[in-house]
């Protein structure tokens, strides 16, 4: 598959879903957002990408924080979601701007920070994404990512890959904390810090959110019952369906 046709298949599935991701508890809420507000309250006077944006949660808690946001994301459904929202909530430091994060529409050296969050995963090339970042940033400019990270070990990441790509067909994977770090690494960046956390999924919600078809739940839910105790320890499965997911969130800066 090409990178054109990658990105107009996830334009596809999340323009019909963007008010669901608007008003998702796991998207509008949760410790990695309160930790991003925390960091975000240090630097006031800067302007920020939030790349892969959605719905806009992270643009939202970084607006209230920094002196501009540009909220990109390669839906222009999700971008009218933002728009509205922002308006509703008085944040009118946010701009909206559509692109994709290979091929990023910005000067070199614009940003102070880029942020991304719950988006990583459906990046064609994440190599190359982490190198547009890198190339927007100014001078010491500093990246945060956020995302469900892989667990790693072999049977537990086929486990994830697999009810995530049944889930949602944009999905391109999920990545373990040692490839993050050297993928940013790799795309130039310094590696400043690190945190995991655990993310409780509830089975329902998360497959109305994405407008799972039915056969493709149905696959999920027997591919959840071959799990072997070790997966269903570790996901701490439920009989609904409902599991746990590692999250990543990491601060890399860009050389000054």
């Amino acid at each position: 598959m090409t990178a054109t046709t990658h990105h107009d298949h996830i334009d596809k599935q999340f323009s019909s879903q963007a008010g669901a991701y608007l008003t998702s508890a796991v998207h509008a809420s949760g410790r990695d957002l309160q930790r991003l507000t925390e960091r975000l309250a240090t630097l006031p006077h800067a302007v920020v990408l939030d790349l892969g944006c959605g719905a806009g949660h992270a643009s939202f808690a970084a607006a209230s924080q920094v002196a501009n946001v540009t909220a990109c994301d390669l839906s222009a459904s999700m971008l009218d979601v933002v728009a509205r929202a922002a308006k509703e909530k008085g944040l009118n430091n946010i701009t909206t701007q559509q692109g994709y994060a290979e091929q990023l529409p910005f000067n070199n050296e614009h940003f102070d920070v880029v942020i991304s969050r719950y988006s990583a995963h459906h990046w064609h090339d994440v190599g190359l994404a982490l190198r547009e970042a890198k190339r927007v940033l100014k001078p010491g400019g500093i990246m945060i990512i956020m995302d469900v990270m892989s667990p790693g070990h072999p049977v537990r990441d086929i486990w994830l890959q697999t009810v995530e790509a049944l889930r949602d067909t944009s999905h391109v994977r999920n990545y373990s904390s040692g490839e993050w770090l050297a993928l940013a690494s790799e795309a130039g960046f310094i590696i400043d810090k690190l945190t995991t956390d655990r993310l409780p999924l509830e089975f329902s919600s998360w497959i109305a959110r994405m407008r799972t078809p039915q056969p493709l739940s149905e696959a999920i839910q027997l591919y959840q019952e071959s799990a072997s105790q070790e997966v269903r320890d570790y996901f701490e499965l439920q009989d609904d369906g409902s599991f746990t997911s590692d999250t990543i969130m990491f601060e890399a800066h860009k050389a000054a």
